[in-house]
């Protein structure tokens, strides 16, 4: 039996304005959005904060980085 992914409710908001406001999607944040994108029970304005995400990486304007986290 695989375990069911469950995000904390605010977690896919808050990773979007942390990665808007830093302009970087990290490590960390990275397996965010995968746990948000393996979560079933996805709103469908979740799934298109994830969608703009993923364009604005895309098209250059958030850099993907190496780091574990932006916090230093």
């Amino acid at each position: 039996m695989v375990p069911k992914v469950q995000l904390l409710q605010s977690a896919l908001s808050d990773l979007f304005a942390q990665v808007n406001t830093t302009g970087q999607l990290t490590l960390a944040d990275r397996y965010g959005l995968m746990a948000a994108i393996l979560d079933e029970s996805l709103s469908e304005e979740e799934r298109r904060c994830i969608d703009r995400l993923l364009r604005a990486v895309s098209r250059g304007r958030i850099k993907i980085v190496d780091d574990l986290s932006s916090l230093q």
